[in-house]
């Protein structure tokens, strides 16, 4: 058989497309990178299995009896609630890249557009769990009105209830802070696992309270560095993450949130993925990269949302 040095042989060194498995890397090392609420709350990995309600069971703590000799033991007996959550979220990123521009850009284009799609995702994963933490304590997802995060308080005291219709927001102070720690506390939330989540403005808020400042930068070596995904420090045990996607409401007020990783769920059900497809009739590369999954509550007394000033 004739030798085929001299043919034209199609491989990734002469063409100019993407290859897949590169952009779904960097798409999902800059989804892990941006997303920041679904860090510190509750995930379910749904990957692969069908269906679109979840129940989750949400057992009622049982209290320990005191032995009485010569008696039955204290049985335990509790009707049992769920929470159903519905997998609904279904989101994309595309971009049909020309071949020109594959020829003529620099590389650092692709680097871009993965970074950036990877950011718009976590940022709508965020987005779905700030709304429906619209719901702890009590309140209404999507209020409108007196109903505009009515069950939220106010981060001065942590106990005045905000009110939608006439802003009565302030800035986050130590008494807030302390305030809302209690409301967990009363409610048997435990003290593991609880993160305040603040939007950017209150980071200047906490770096003039001393109670931030003497505890910010404690455990700085591996794991334990605080400077990672939003983390800027701990205040009172309680892990401090700054988030540009903390919801802006009356165009003057910010959403904050204290809350256990038990107060809401995230049920990813497809992953990050993304895919390519050369498309002829536009002489380019089509670039999609999409996911799925569903949010919910699931213990409304685990987490606690407060306003303060833009």
């Amino acid at each position: 058989m004739a030798g085929l040095g001299n043919s034209n042989h199609i491989t990734v060194e002469t063409q100019d497309v993407f290859i897949p498995e590169l952009w779904s890397d960097d798409v999902i090392a800059a989804y892990k990178k941006n997303l920041v609420l679904g860090n510190f709350v509750t995930k379910i990995n749904h990957t692969g299995k069908k269906g679109d309600t979840i129940h989750i069971p949400i057992p009622t703590r049982g209290s320990a009896s005191e032995k009485v000799k010569n008696t039955q033991v204290n049985l335990i007996s509790n009707v049992e609630t769920k929470k159903t959550v519905n997998i609904t979220e279904h989101y994309e990123y595309s971009r049909m890249i020309e071949d020109i521009v594959g020829v003529q850009a620099i590389d650092s284009y692709r680097s871009f557009y993965t970074d950036d799609a990877g950011y718009a995702l976590a940022t709508l994963v965020d987005d779905s769990l700030f709304a429906q933490a619209e719901s702890l304590q009590g309140g209404t997802v999507g209020g409108t009105g007196t109903d505009l995060w009515e069950a939220a308080v106010i981060g001065t005291d942590g106990s005045t209830l905000y009110t939608g219709d006439v802003s009565n927001s302030g800035a986050l102070t130590d008494i807030g802070i302390r305030r809302m720690i209690q409301t967990l506390d009363d409610d048997d939330v435990p003290q593991t696992d609880r993160t305040l989540i603040i939007p950017p403005v209150e980071r200047n808020t906490l770096m003039g309270l001393p109670r931030f400042t003497e505890q910010a930068f404690v455990g700085e070596v591996g794991a334990g560095n605080t400077i990672r995904n939003g983390v800027i420090g701990d205040i009172y045990g309680i892990s401090v993450v700054v988030s540009s996607n903390c919801p802006t409401i009356n165009t003057s007020d910010r959403v904050g949130l204290m809350l256990h990783k038990d107060a809401l769920v995230f049920i990813e059900q497809m992953g990050v993925r993304s895919q390519t497809q050369y498309k002829q009739e536009y002489l380019g590369d089509l670039f999609t990269a999409d996911t799925i999954f569903g949010v919910g509550e699931l213990r409304t007394n685990a987490g606690v949302a407060f306003i303060v000033d833009a």
